[in-house]
């Protein structure tokens, strides 16, 4: 089993003292003695590799760093535009998205979600979602967690749009399959899931006039808290990040 990852505010070498509520996890809950493994990580592309020397009290420990490695970022770049799902369905959506290596994801307010984001509840929301994409960042090992952005508008969605090197919507009648969309090698690459209700004909419009195309997936129609996954899956696929 690889080395679990704890979520720090700086890498550096020497001896780093983890403590607070990962120190907590490290020491409370997985246990961890001297002589076991430990990755260190800000979250942003850089981890620290050491091993335990010692353990205090309940959520203290000391790391031994071996390595410090910079992961460069990720080519070309994926970002998912999740439109906003009913009840838990988007931390859902969130956490497997960030198991699979999507490096972006966008919260949009589409015309058919039922739920919405607004005010104290909207703030609520949003920090369950950045919580839950650190959360399984570090359970996956990764060393770079995806950003969570602002929940945005479809105007904000179609201008994300508009700079992409690929702009694909997922859609049921797309005319053109996910798994044939011409790849770029460099840039990134924005693909956007409506809600259950479907992308509206006034948002797939806007989408089309900042350059997407609507592309299927396969001959099944997923929920929205699975289709970006599966998307995100094909893409990594073919793009060679998962060779």
């Amino acid at each position: 089993m690889t080395a679990p990852v704890f979520l720090v505010d700086e890498v550096a070498p020497g001896t780093v003292v983890l403590d607070g509520p990962e120190g907590r996890h490290a020491v409370s809950v997985r246990r961890l003695n001297p002589g076991e493994p430990v990755v260190l990580t800000d979250g942003a592309g850089n981890g620290a590799f050491g091993t335990v020397t010692s353990v205090e009290g309940k959520d203290t420990l000391y790391v031994a760093v071996d390595e410090v490695r910079e992961e460069p970022a990720p080519r070309p770049r994926i970002t998912v535009v999740q439109a906003l799902p009913k009840g838990d369905r988007g931390e859902l959506a969130v956490e497997t998205m960030t198991e699979t290596g999507v490096d972006a994801i966008v919260p949009w307010a589409a015309s058919r979600c039922v739920t919405r984001w607004k005010g104290e509840r909207g703030l609520k929301s949003l920090g369950k979602w950045r919580a839950t994409a650190r959360e399984a960042g570090k359970q996956s090992r990764r060393l770079r967690f995806p950003e969570v952005a602002e929940v945005h508008s479809t105007r904000q969605v179609a201008a994300l749009l508009a700079g992409a090197g690929l702009a694909a919507v997922l859609h049921e009648e797309g005319s053109a399959p996910l798994a044939r969309a011409e790849l770029p090698a460099e840039g990134s690459i924005v693909l956007v899931v409506g809600p259950e209700g479907g992308v509206s004909p006034e948002e797939l419009a806007a989408f089309g006039e900042a350059g997407a195309g609507a592309y299927r997936l396969g001959p099944s129609v997923l929920r929205t808290s699975t289709a970006g996954t599966a998307g995100a899956a094909l893409l990594l696929g073919r793009s060679g990040r998962w060779g």
